[in-house]
């Protein structure tokens, strides 16, 4: 299994040479810099991979190349669009990096509405409140037929009242202006327009929108030995009365249906499944372990008021880990090389000194590395002896 470690780019304040301090030998990472739906150019692509193989360290995996909206939607000329997606990962491949990550989720990639809950230890996380985000979507954003989505209204009310201008402010800048690696980021009013391109798309719809985006995109990229690996939905469910088609084992039974093709391949993402309680992650990655193509290990705690969470330390959340990393390994030595980095770190020490990116703390997930590469190394001992 490949260490790697996700890097967003030159902007990043964690530096090359801090990464290679870490351990991870393989870097996670993408032309940020590139609009959604703009081709991605052989010579932009060789620069970043020379920039990081410069500081000691490999581009294993590209995360993400983002699917423009034109193409969730069915919009016209969206074939146009998805034309430009396969020739960028055509050219991702020349460039010899043939394991894209991508989703497929409507308007907003994840979604929290905190980035400093502070846990007993004093570490700092990211966190999901349900009755924050039914708070916002319903007296903030106003969004029609709103209440209908939620059973907590009441406790939604009575945080909402509580909120001052300033807390307002700062929920709506969460949810909506785009968390690290986020494809877009929107105001009020874009986000409103935005959630008006979907009238009429529910699940079917959408499911058949990815399915024609990957019959015109699997070819093209199948001929040049590369792999695509769609991450599932955060939170994986419906938000903002949008479809989510990438949060259960069912959803990877219908998207592997869609085609036979190895380029249609899994990001395994144990945050994201493990925040609901009828997944059997387990079961869910052996079921899809010859389409997995990379592996993120991290973990959620699920909390009293229904659908919210937070992040949890990686050995210490909902997930089990071990029995995670266990059939990982057995997966990695019968298909080969298998990337997993992990994933949302607590803020801890001096990451709480300000310029720490929310969700993507040095030390924090240094730690979390740590701990991954100690379960693994004593699962291969064990299996080796």
């Amino acid at each position: 299994m490949i260490e790697t470690w996700r890097w967003f780019g030159p902007a990043d304040n964690i530096s090359l040479a801090e990464v290679l301090q870490t351990g991870a030998t393989g870097i996670v990472t993408a032309l940020h810099e590139v609009p959604n739906g703009a081709l991605w150019t052989i010579d932009a692509i060789q620069h970043r991979k020379d920039m990081i193989e410069a500081a000691g360290l490999t581009w294993e995996v590209v995360e993400s190349v983002p699917v423009h909206e034109d193409i969730k939607t069915g919009a016209p000329g969206w074939q146009a669009l998805a034309d430009t997606w396969a020739q960028s990962v055509v050219n991702l491949a020349q460039c010899g990096l043939a394991t894209v990550c991508y989703n497929f989720m409507p308007v907003l990639d994840w979604a929290r509405t905190d980035l400093n809950y502070e846990l007993p230890d004093g570490a700092r996380c990211l966190r999901f409140d349900n009755d924050a985000f039914a708070a916002f979507d319903m007296f903030i954003l106003e969004r029609p037929g709103a209440e209908d989505d939620y059973q907590n209204q009441a406790e939604a009310k009575a945080l909402f009242d509580d909120l001052d201008d300033a807390a307002k402010t700062r929920l709506t800048a969460t949810i909506l202006a785009g968390l690290p690696g986020a494809e877009e980021s929107y105001s009020i009013d874009q986000f409103r327009a935005q959630l008006a391109r979907y009238d009429g798309i529910g699940t079917q719809e959408l499911r058949a929108n990815l399915a024609a985006f990957l019959a015109r995109v699997l070819p093209v990229i199948e001929a040049v030995d590369a792999r695509l690996a769609i991450h599932p939905d955060d939170p994986p469910r419906a938000i903002f009365g949008l479809p989510r088609i990438v949060s259960t084992a069912g959803d990877l039974t219908v998207i592997a249906a869609m085609s036979d093709s190895p380029a249609n391949g899994f990001t395994f993402c144990t945050g994201s499944y493990g925040v609901r309680t009828d997944n059997d992650l387990p079961a869910m990655l052996q079921q899809i372990g010859d389409r997995v193509r990379f592996l993120h290990l991290r973990n959620t705690k699920r909390e009293a008021s229904p659908h919210s969470f937070h992040e949890a330390g990686h050995l210490t959340g909902d997930v089990d880990m071990a029995k995670i990393m266990a059939i990982a390994l057995q997966l990695a030595q019968t298909s080969g090389a298998l990337p997993f980095r992990p994933g949302h770190g607590h803020a801890l020490l001096q990451d709480q000194q300000g310029n720490s990116t929310p969700g993507y703390p040095l030390i924090g997930r240094l730690r979390g590395l740590a701990e991954l590469r100690g379960l693994l190394l004593g699962l291969q001992t064990g299996m080796s002896g």
